[in-house]
């Protein structure tokens, strides 16, 4: 698609699952919720996520505007994310999903199926 081709959306959920769709992004931005972080440091946080994909997704939320990423001229080079003013716009969404996943985890257990949440704190929502 040129610049100069509108983009049309039927939904606006596409627009917002455009940005923060699929199974990571949420993840990495709850972490860097609460702070700036190292690639290293997320995917110490995030251990089953692979290097390519984290990088891939730290990519695409920074082209999106939601994160941005710091360099700092070291050796060895030093690398941080953090979260723009755009990205702390979807606290209330995220906090919503997050909900929305606790309780469906709680129903599920009253169901008798064996799943657990190992954090429900919402900590990762405080800096957004």
């Amino acid at each position: 698609m040129s610049f100069n081709d509108k983009k049309i959306y039927q939904l606006g959920v596409e627009a917002t699952l455009e940005v923060i769709g699929g199974k990571w992004k949420p993840i990495i931005l709850c972490h860097l919720g609460q702070g700036p972080l190292r690639s290293g440091e997320l995917k110490r946080r995030i251990p089953q996520v692979t290097q390519k994909m984290l990088t891939q997704q730290l990519r695409e939320l920074e082209h999106d505007g939601i994160i941005s990423r710091q360099v700092y001229p070291q050796v060895p080079p030093k690398v941080v994310y953090a979260i723009t003013d755009e990205g702390k716009s979807l606290r209330e969404l995220l906090i919503a999903m997050s909900n929305w996943g606790e309780q469906r985890i709680k129903r599920a257990q009253a169901n008798g199926q064996p799943i657990e949440l190992s954090h429900q704190e919402h900590d990762g929502f405080l800096a957004l």
